[in-house]
């Protein structure tokens, strides 16, 4: 068998792009073979159940690298809280290019895409809720104030993001992180 010219981590990054900027709907196969430098042949070859296995395959890629990057560094109890959420803000700013990439989570979410993914996105929207939430409990705030941090991080995360696409302002989203990180450690 012949090695692969395009690396499976090459070709997920590429689909991201493509997924994250036009959404579910309105990426073509066309797109997807572009961003990724493949034939439609060779994209159905690695993915046999066509673009919505590519658009589960990016989810999964994501959530492995936020379970890498930020959940783990969140729950590392080798670093001080205050290291720990430095270090995981650090990595969301990675993530979203310093807010300049959109959440796959929105670009997914529109159209049929929720209905396609809307487990693999509620799932992974309380997954960020549980890691800030645990955040919150170790700095020993009650339940409910956990959670309403939890939630309120998410929302400036996710807000944040659209604000800055929307009125070309990274600030906004560098901003918004610090205010998670003044949330918690104030």
């Amino acid at each position: 068998m012949r090695p692969q010219k395009t690396l499976d981590k090459d070709v997920l990054n590429s689909l991201t792009e493509v997924f994250r900027s036009k959404g579910y709907e309105a990426a073509s196969l066309q797109d997807l073979a572009n961003a990724t430098g493949l034939k439609k042949a060779s994209l159905y070859h690695r993915f046999p159940e066509g673009k919505k296995q590519m658009a589960e395959a990016v989810l999964e890629h994501l959530a492995k690298w936020v379970e890498e990057n930020v959940f783990k560094v969140l729950k590392d109890s080798g670093n001080p809280i205050e290291v720990r959420l430095k270090n995981a803000i650090a990595q969301i700013k990675v993530l979203y290019d310093n807010g300049n990439n959109t959440c796959i989570f929105r670009a997914l979410s529109m159209e049929t895409g929720i209905s396609l993914f809307g487990f693999q996105i509620e799932k992974g929207i309380k997954e960020w809720i549980d890691a800030f939430e645990a955040i919150g409990k170790e700095l020993e705030l009650n339940s409910k104030k956990a959670k309403d941090y939890a939630y309120q991080t998410i929302i400036d995360i996710q807000g944040s993001l659209i604000l800055t696409s929307t009125l070309h302002n990274p600030k906004i989203f560098e901003e918004a992180l610090k205010r998670v990180t003044n949330r918690y450690l104030a």
